[in-house]
């Protein structure tokens, strides 16, 4: 008798193993942006290529616009283990300790998206994701948003119209030293409390991509938009470092695979989601778009040259000019 209760009991044992064995992996994957916007859509679509690649044996769950963590709370709360993957903005890693990162918020560092992805697809942006390691992250992927454009409630087409402005930004000390080369004052603001702020005038604009200006509806009240391309907004793609090395190869190795293919499509759509935004916004007529001339933009680009050359010691001068040199985009000389 106590032999067959000891055969039954192993059995119970057996298959409560097999059933948890069985169970998905579960990736909380947070982010900040609405569902519609590019990072929104990628993570989606990262979401399903991780559950095809593995047979379902992982489950990507994503809560996006902020619904888990604000940007302030979300870097932390992945360090934490309480989410598994975010793809916070660039501009996110600079507080963090790994202030190259805010590289990319020098104004007027890239000439369109071939130089870009020079840096992010090549040896540089291999190097910086590199960085992430003694801080508890794993870097994957960067993925792109796009050029960002100015808003406010008057016109601004040329730095004399950022005097006294309060603009809001994200927490950044090279945006901060452009706003105020621009004249402006910065006011670092969660994205998620940015479009209250806009409606109150509690900050008087601020600067997006323009999917992001109209998925958060901002554009609604701001009277003008001015399409200046003059910085990047991108975001790395970073997973907690312990919770990845703890996976098992082969799910590590489909889910490597999920992230490039979610990549290419997250860089492809990025650029005409911004297109239609812009056309969108316009379409609307809540907002008009300035384009600047050629002459406003070389004055833009000469007054924030500046900002460049001061925020070398915190970016790192030799960082700065090994993307002068891969993508022949010198501001230094302006």
């Amino acid at each position: 008798m106590k032999s067959g209760s000891l055969l039954i009991g192993l059995l119970c044992v057996l298959s409560v193993a097999v059933v948890q064995a069985d169970e998905p992996i579960v990736i909380k994957f947070s982010h900040v942006v609405a569902a519609d916007t590019p990072k929104g859509k990628a993570a989606e679509r990262f979401a399903e290529l991780a559950k095809e690649k593995t047979g379902g044996r992982v489950e990507v769950t994503v809560y996006p616009n902020s619904t888990l963590y604000k940007d302030k709370e979300e870097v932390e709360a992945l360090q934490l283990g309480a989410v598994q993957m975010l793809a916070p903005s660039l501009a996110k890693f600079g507080p963090l300790g790994v202030k190259e990162f805010e590289v990319f918020d020098l104004p007027y560092l890239f000439d369109g998206y071939d130089q870009l992805h020079t840096v992010t697809e090549g040896p540089i942006g291999d190097e910086l994701l590199g960085k992430l390691s003694d801080k508890g992250l794993l870097g994957l992927a960067f993925w792109d948003n796009g050029f960002k454009v100015m808003s406010a409630n008057k016109p601004l087409k040329e730095p004399k119209d950022f005097r006294g402005m309060k603009m809001r930004i994200q927490s950044s000390k090279v945006l901060d030293e452009q706003m105020r080369a621009l004249g402006a004052n910065p006011q670092v603001m969660a994205f998620s409390e940015v479009y209250q702020a806009l409606q109150t005038g509690v900050v008087d604009g601020t600067e997006n991509p323009p999917s992001n200006l109209y998925t958060q509806k901002m554009h609604e009240v701001q009277k003008y938009v001015t399409k200046s391309d003059h910085g990047y907004l991108g975001y790395a793609v970073i997973v907690n470092k312990a919770f990845w090395e703890g996976l098992p190869p082969d799910i590590r190795t489909a889910l490597e695979e999920a992230m490039a293919e979610a990549t290419v499509y997250a860089n492809e759509i990025a650029k005409q989601e911004n297109e239609d935004a812009l056309v969108a916004v316009k379409e609307s007529g809540k907002s008009e778009i300035i384009e600047l001339t050629p002459e406003q933009k070389a004055e833009w680009m000469k007054r924030l040259a500046k900002v460049h050359r001061e925020m070398a010691d915190r970016v790192g001068k030799e960082l700065i000019q090994s993307i002068y040199q891969a993508t022949g985009n010198d501001m230094g000389k302006l």
